[in-house]
Parts: structure tokens; sequence; C-alpha cells
């Protein structure tokens, strides 16, 4: 891929959309001046990279020029010195510009819906599947997201079966996309007696929130049966029929919501669930055929995908799809993790655009 083609068509397009962007009538069409809005924003910062490259190129050139050219002995030396500065410089701004080429996924603006479950390991895997959930809250709190609960089956060890939380702010999904899969934990767990060191999982699905326009459910689609709310040892959580679950018939995907006193509220949660489950899935469909020519280093987000492991008695965290281990688990588990989730994030970017090149070369 020619980099400096590339960048002047670009250039061209960002002339165009500047254009887009004072047309009154734009206003008019709400998502279209959204994506504008959002490819002007995108390409005015590939175009400030693109200002600062031409000026390492022209001082490049300036410099070899002196060098050939100048007769004064000082300035000749300060020009090499510039030079090799600038040489330096050149392949890394290259990096990043490559890195910017990826056009940002409308996705990664929205929110999410983080469902946690514990899979294999009991007692100790519903304590993990809390520790997990603790560590994302902690993140989101750091970064401003605003979390609610949304489903809670707790344990009576103190930890849960299964808990869901909708995560809203600014690039949620962006940011945690990369989070799903099977977490794995490798700790002496305080349920057990003898000191031995247990091996147990978790999955993790980080679902993007869809609207009512983007996914219409119809209601001939959707079975809706109220029930009494359950806890812990199956004892009532109160005793009116308040919770809610909704099965919708062509994919079989179940909801259930029962943690709000109200019917209503639990009806209105559950099928914000269930928007965000069929929006995933239409999701994970368009993706597999866009991927199906090379699948993506940092893995496919299936659930039944190990992806990492926490390692307590080494204080390791341990990313299998990028080889990435990081120390101080402790502060990683408060929430710590922009590290982790940087560099999945860089390493998905770098196999997207080696896609792209390997389709355009």
């Amino acid at each position: 891929m020619d980099l400096i083609k590339k960048l002047d068509d670009l250039s061209v397009r960002y002339e165009e959309v500047g254009h887009l962007v004072v047309d009154p009538d734009l206003v008019k069409d709400q998502k279209k001046y959204k994506e504008i809005m959002r490819e002007n924003q995108y390409l005015s910062e590939l175009m400030a990279l693109y200002d600062e490259y031409k000026k390492i190129l022209k001082g490049i050139e300036d410099d070899t020029v002196m060098i050939t050219k100048e007769d004064d002995v000082e300035m000749k030396e300060m020009a090499r010195e510039e030079l090799k500065e600038l040489e330096e410089q050149k392949p890394k701004m290259e990096e990043q510009i490559k890195l910017k080429l990826i056009p940002p996924d409308p996705l990664d603006e929205k929110n999410i819906i983080l469902e946690i479950r514990g899979a294999a390991g009991g007692d100790e895997a519903s304590l993990f599947v809390r520790d997990l959930w603790e560590m994302y809250t902690h993140l989101a709190e750091r970064k401003g997201w605003k979390t609610e609960t949304m489903e809670a089956q707790e344990t009576e060890v103190g930890g849960f079966n299964k808990i869901v939380t909708s995560i809203s702010g600014k690039f949620v999904y962006g940011t945690l996309r990369w989070e799903s899969g099977v977490h794995r934990v490798q700790r002496v767990p305080a349920t057990e007696s003898q000191g031995r060191l247990q091996t147990s999982t978790a999955t993790v699905a980080v679902l993007p929130e869809a609207d009512e326009t983007e996914v219409v459910i119809k209601p001939e689609d959707v079975r809706v049966d109220v029930m009494r709310a359950g806890g812990p040892g199956g004892q009532c959580v109160n005793t009116t029929d308040s919770a809610v679950r909704l099965t919708h018939i062509p994919t079989g995907i179940v909801v259930i919501q029962q943690d709000e006193k109200s019917q209503h509220k639990n009806k209105a949660k559950a099928f914000q669930v269930l928007r965000a489950r069929l929006f995933d899935l239409e999701e994970s469909k368009k993706q597999a055929e866009r991927s199906s020519a090379r699948k993506s280093m940092v893995g496919s987000g299936a659930r039944s995908e190990k992806i990492r492991t926490y390692n307590f008695p080494q204080d390791r965290v341990t990313d299998h799809r990028i080889n990435l281990s990081l120390h101080n688990l402790p502060s990683f588990m408060m929430g710590n993790m922009d590290e982790m989730l940087d560099a999945l994030n860089v390493y998905a970017k770098e196999e997207q655009f080696n896609d792209v090149a390997s389709l355009e070369g």
C-alpha cells in the first residue's frame, strides 16, 4: 500500500467532508449527520498526523541537500544530527499513521451489556465471577462510566453464578470488546481448607447495546412468561409474580429478569438484554463473513475460547492471544487494566491493517 497516495486520497475526502459539515440540510438527517461528524473527526485527526509526517519528510530532504551542498562544517554537522533524529521519527510516525488508517468501528462508541457466568470450579468459580465483575466495575469508575446491575444470581458463599451489568459512557465497547471469552483463575481458593491450588473458569460476554430502531423485535416472535422471583437456594425474593422470562422463538434465546420488584421494569430490562443479544448475534454473523479468509490474532471472542489466565501464586496475568504477561495482579484486579486493553486494541488494528494491505496489494 502506497502510504502517501492513500493519505492524499483521504485529504481530498477530508475537503469534501468539510463542505458537508457546514451544509445546513445535513442536520435534517440525524443518522447521516452523526456519520459525517464522526468521519470528520476521524479524518481531522488523521490529517494532523499527515501534516507531521510531511514535515519529517521535508526535513529529511532539506538536511540531505544541506549535507551534500553546504560548505560550512558546523552547518553540515547540525544537519547530520537533525537528519538522524528525523530518520528515527519517520518509521514511528508511519506506524502511528498505519494504525490510524483503520477507521473507527461505529460500534466502538456503543454502551454494553456485560454478562459474566461461572463455568468450571463450583463455589470458587462463583467467587471468581464476583472478582471479575468488581474488576470491570473499578475500571468503569476510573473511566467515569455508569454501571447498573441488571441481574445477579448470588451464591451462598458470596459469589455469583451469573451477573449482568449495563455499562454506559464514552468508548465502552471499543475499550472492552476483546474481553469476551473464557477467563481462567489459578489460586488457593478461600473455600479450600487444605491449601490446594485450584483452577476455575468463568465466561465473559461483552454485548454492544442496541436501540429499538437497530433491532426490531416482532411481538409474535417473543413468548413472555411471568413468575415469582427466586434467590439463592430457591428462596423467594418477593411474593409477587414480578420476574419475567422472554423466549425469542426464532433464535431460542431466553432472557430472565427478576432483580426489580416491578414486573414492568423487569420486562423493560429483559427486552434491553434480548435486543443486545440479537444485535450481537447479527454482528457476529457479519464479522464471520468479513473475516472468513483470515482469523484475527485476538481471536473470535467466542465464549468457548480461553483468552486469559489470572495466576495468583505467581502474581501474573497472561493474555494468551497476544502472549502478554503482566505482574502486580492485585492492581490489575482493581481495574488497572489499561496496558492490557491497549495492547489488545493495537494488535487487533495491526491485524486489520495487514488484512486490508494484503487485499489491496
